[in-house]
């Protein structure tokens, strides 16, 4: 079983993460922001009470894991870990996560 479940809303946003940084940047630097962000997954769902909660966000089954300046959001309580989204560490969490 894979250790982590990445949903349709958090694949499209990655998506628009590397389309972005690949206009910008270039595909090799797209590719390897994208590899650090699938490495913390990794990561989290190995340790999945290493993300942190965000006071601006009052639903207590979301952690949040920053990466550059994006911010994987995922819920702990589900297994597999389950990734929600993966946005902008600048978007206002409070509209997007309740």
């Amino acid at each position: 079983m894979n250790p982590f479940h990445v949903t349709r809303r958090a694949r499209q946003d990655l998506i628009g993460i590397w389309t972005y940084i690949a206009t910008r940047s270039g595909t090799a630097a797209a590719d390897r922001v994208l590899a650090e962000i699938y490495d913390a997954i990794q990561m989290l769902a190995a340790q999945p009470r290493m993300g942190h909660i965000r006071p601006d966000v009052r639903n207590p089954r979301y952690r949040f894991w920053a990466v550059h300046k994006f911010v994987i959001a995922y819920h702990v309580s589900r297994q597999p870990l389950t990734i929600a989204r993966v946005i902008h560490g600048a978007r206002d969490f409070k509209a997007i996560f309740g």
